[in-house]
């Protein structure tokens, strides 16, 4: 047997450097190097799947938890979850619920720490400095609570509100009964501070970027914009002809927003429309095959994911967003709810109600990288890292 000679200063009985077989050489390396392309193989699973999401269980008044890739866990008693939204502010979570809880979940341990009742129908929330704001369906007002979610104020709207967002010390939110938009000053413990009558049909939705709020126009098909550091408020018509009827009515939000265009789910029609949130101009339009119900821009700015109501609810569209052409409609599930891309870019998650699954595509190829099952799934919500 051959030997390698090994200099350490260590020495054999004779006063030698011992000297090692070369064959333990081989072995120790070959060891070395499996260990070493395991822990490769570990990392790139494990980081591939790193993010924290939860998703909403529709039908079970419950949060499913999914870490790693495995279902880890349940959060439940949080009320009516047919219309669920969830926010995520310092260490917490928040919840509102169809039938008017607005839960508190602390997202270490996934521990919910309160809940509150704010009303019968609860439709949307937003953070305005240490306060937490509620718009309701019903009751007819907006709920201002502070960070133990005691109430503060009930602001009196007679009418739905929707689309409650925070700009500064801003809050902003629509009435969708009376065709108004708000403007209250925080500061001034929440007075009307700006008052747009008329808005252009019943508001039903809106999105928020920096100062700018964009809110959707149902009757007419159109967008309004209002300029908080103006004031200043204008309308856009969208919708070509009186378009189809439709079975669920399009979201809004930042989800669907690149650098200075927001991706706007047209309100029956079968396409996405593009605006400038800069000029306010209609800079275009995307066909789609369906009426679509959520947009979701990559944060890397490469794709645009559409998912529908009606007859293409089985179906997600794949848009490359620098061409804006749609390279694929993908059949990927049972009614798709919602889609929602990875911080990373690298996969899109999609809630596939009546598979009860969460399936997870590589968004290179878009093959399924994942299936998680969650019962009657719908909204996803991943847990930012500042959280």
């Amino acid at each position: 047997m051959s030997y390698i000679r090994f200099k350490s200063g260590k020495t054999s009985h004779s006063g030698q450097n011992e000297a090692i077989p070369c064959s333990y050489t081989k072995l120790f390396y070959a060891i070395f190097m499996v260990v070493t392309t395991g822990i490769f193989i570990l990392y790139t699973l494990t980081s591939a799947f790193a993010e924290k999401i939860y998703v909403v269980e529709r039908e079970r008044e419950r949060l499913a938890v999914i870490e790693n890739g495995v279902l880890s866990g349940e959060i439940g008693n949080l009320g009516n979850l047919n219309h669920a939204t969830v926010k995520f502010n310092k260490n917490f979570m928040y919840v509102i619920s169809r039938d008017g809880y607005l839960s508190q979940i602390e997202t270490v341990s996934d521990s919910l720490i309160k809940q509150v009742k704010v009303g019968k129908s609860g439709i949307g929330f937003i953070f305005t400095g240490d306060m937490v704001a509620v718009a309701n369906y019903d009751p007819h007002d907006v709920v201002i609570l502070d960070e133990s979610l005691s109430t503060l104020k009930k602001i009196e709207t007679n009418s739905k509100n929707v689309g409650i967002k925070s700009w500064k010390r801003f809050l902003i939110f629509a009435l969708m009964d009376k065709d108004e938009i708000w403007v209250l000053d925080s500061e001034k413990n929440f007075e009307v501070h700006k008052m747009i009558k008329n808005a252009g049909g019943m508001p039903f939705d809106a999105l928020m970027s920096e100062n700018k709020y964009i809110v959707g126009l149902f009757n007419k098909g159109s967008v309004g914009m209002l300029d908080v550091n103006t004031m200043n408020y204008s309308r856009r018509n969208l919708r070509r002809g009186e378009g189809e009827a439709i079975f669920k009515i399009p979201h809004f939000g930042t989800w669907g927003v690149y650098k200075d265009s927001a991706f706007i789910p047209a309100v029956g029609e079968r396409r996405l429309h593009i605006v400038d949130i800069n000029s306010f101009k209609h800079s275009g339009y995307i066909d789609l095959t369906g009426l679509p119900v959520f947009v979701a821009v990559s944060p890397d700015g490469r794709y645009i994911a559409v998912n529908y109501s009606g007859d293409k609810e089985d179906f997600l569209t794949v848009v490359d967003a620098k061409s804006r052409k749609v390279l694929n409609d993908i059949k990927a599930g049972k009614r798709i709810m919602h889609i929602r891309f990875s911080e990373d870019s690298r996969r899109l998650y999609l809630s596939s109600y009546f598979d009860n699954t969460v399936r997870v595509l590589d968004t290179n190829e878009w093959k399924v990288l994942d299936e998680i099952t969650v019962p009657t799934p719908s909204g996803i919500f991943i847990l930012p890292d500042e959280s």
